[in-house]
């Protein structure tokens, strides 16, 4: 019965994992961040006998064969999928397509996705018709205003129970605020680089999600996190 459970946590972990490469793929720029968070958290969960190159990009309905669909890791997954999109202040439409690919696969509401695609794609990768139409339908239901609420919500949501959930959420997630900086040439400065809170409007509730997986870390699995800080 243990080998059991431990072999349905293994084909739930190496089918997240690759969903989180999917994405990281998905715009063409896998940095050498992505890159280092991926195989940390393969080392991490799956043990050195894995590597990266054996992971391979998933679809949406290889993922709803081992996460279910409308389920509760289903949901938690699309979160941490958002997270690896949003984790370096961007979100793209190559990004915005692969989860939205996911979400009809696994089936929540797509009401989060329509928020973050009529905010954060710029305007050359949606038509204005289509964002128009998609702001009003998101004001209708948010008349206050503030159409990035659903997506608030829904991240403050996600479940931190498992100790591989948490372990991501401390290396996506910056520890800190970087700070605002100029970047000179010659001693002309040439471009300023913003703190990624201003950047990135869900930083709020990114950092509030780190702080719940150190918790969970620190406290439910009596691990050393020193290593996050």
């Amino acid at each position: 019965m243990l080998c059991q459970r431990v072999r349905v946590l293994n084909r739930h972990i190496t089918a997240w994992l690759r969903g989180l490469l999917t994405i990281a793929w998905a715009d063409g720029e896998y940095n050498p961040e992505e890159k280092e968070l991926i195989e940390g958290l393969i080392q991490d969960e799956l043990g050195s006998n894995v590597n990266l190159g054996s992971l391979k990009p998933i679809t949406g309905e290889e993922l709803a064969a081992v996460l279910g669909r409308e389920t509760a890791i289903a949901e938690n997954f699309l979160r941490t999928g958002v997270i690896m999109a949003l984790a370096n202040g961007t979100y793209s439409e190559s990004e915005d397509k692969v989860l939205q690919d996911y979400c009809a696969a696994l089936e929540p509401s797509g009401e989060v996705l329509d928020a973050l695609k009529v905010l954060l794609i710029s305007s050359e990768a949606i038509t204005e018709e289509r964002r128009q139409a998609l702001l009003e339908k998101l004001q209708a239901t948010f008349p206050e205003g503030d159409v990035l609420h659903p997506v608030r919500q829904w991240l403050d949501g996600l479940d931190i129970n498992t100790p591989y959930m948490a372990r991501f959420l401390c290396k996506a997630i910056p520890p800190q605020c970087p700070f605002e900086r100029d970047i000179k040439l010659f001693g002309h400065k040439i471009v300023h680089i913003p703190p990624m809170c201003k950047l990135n409007p869900l930083y709020d509730q990114l950092v509030g999600l780190r702080f719940r997986a150190l918790s969970y870390l620190a406290d439910d699995c009596q691990e050393d996190i020193s290593r996050y800080i």
